[in-house]
């Protein structure tokens, strides 16, 4: 009897905490735009994902996959949370885990950026690194064969395939901007595990079926914008579902380049790649309208990007 109230005690605790936990998760601020874009009759904001917890849009998903996986018994202290990621999930992973003291295995390209695999490292994780040319797809392959070969001792997130993943911007980031922003008309975001686009997308959708919802990729499969997928060339993830997306655009990397310059310069927003390419995205629509609401996302800043902002001299 005692081993079991112990055990009980322990599993009340770890959901006691991963509870309290989610007060550092959501509720970023929205940014409105007015120097990069100002036309009169159209607003154009961006959420600034990076004011949460473990500092990126990451921070929800890998929250709703941890908070699920212990509710039902899936993870413990005594199971590894195993992934790959391309680097922010994994951080919000590594964040969550170190909090919570549950373990966490990563699987990491090799050309993730340096910021990002010491930070991983500072938090504890266990970070096994995959081809560079495979991307995250490689890393993918490699997870799963770690998960299938040794299941009692790996919870496999599987965040390209999870729905905790996209339910967590369906139940949190689009109601935090339908609230924000009542007379939204356009969003706007990237498609990279597609939680984001599909979570969000789908709610607003749902509360307002005029809303207008555009997908961004990348233009081609040989891109720098670190997180996003070009779906024609990669694994589409388990979560995608291309009906959400009303219409379809890319962006290039040199794009995304030229809005961080502008937006550190004009704006004093210091934007990661794929904030600046969601921002160039989000521009581009705004231009065409003649009067709406359009919102997108800035998943991180620049901190975690030393390498591209000494490379485009942006100080």
């Amino acid at each position: 009897m005692s081993v079991t109230t112990a055990g009980t005690t322990s599993e009340r605790s770890l959901l006691d905490s991963v509870q309290q936990l989610g007060n550092q998760i959501g509720r970023t601020p929205l940014h409105e735009i007015t120097q990069l874009f100002n036309k009169t009759g159209v607003k154009l904001y961006a959420k600034k994902e990076w004011e949460q917890l473990s500092g990126s849009v990451k921070a929800r998903a890998a929250y709703n996959i941890f908070k699920h996986a212990i509710e039902h018994g899936q993870l413990s202290r005594k199971i590894s949370l195993l992934d790959a990621t391309s680097g922010n999930t994994g951080i919000a992973y590594a964040k969550i885990g170190h909090l919570l003291n549950i373990p966490v295995t990563l699987f990491l390209p090799e050309n993730a950026s340096k910021e990002r695999k010491e930070i991983l490292q500072s938090l504890g994780a266990r970070i096994v690194f995959t081809s560079r040319f495979e991307g995250t797809d490689g890393a993918q392959a490699a997870a799963l064969e770690l998960a299938t070969s040794k299941p009692s001792e790996y919870f496999y997130a599987d965040q390209y395939k999870n729905p905790n993943n996209w339910k967590a911007h369906y139940h949190g980031t689009a109601l935090e901007i339908k609230e924000a922003l009542p007379s939204l008309t356009h969003f706007v975001s990237a498609l990279g595990t597609t939680g984001t686009f599909v979570g969000t997308g789908r709610r607003l959708k749902e509360l307002d079926p005029a809303v207008q919802l555009i997908s961004l990729q990348p233009d081609n499969p040989l891109h720098g914008l670190e997180g996003w997928k070009h779906l024609e060339t990669a694994l589409v993830p388990g979560i995608y579902d291309p009906t959400v997306a009303d219409e379809n655009h890319e962006v290039g990397t040199e794009e995304a380049w030229s809005i961080m310059r502008d937006a550190w310069k004009y704006e004093g927003l210091q934007l990661s790649p794929s904030a600046a390419a969601n921002l160039a995205g989000a521009i581009r629509v705004a231009e065409k309208l003649e009067s709406g609401t359009v919102v997108t996302i800035f998943p991180d800043n620049a901190d975690k990007y030393s390498e591209v902002v000494s490379k485009l001299n942006i100080v």
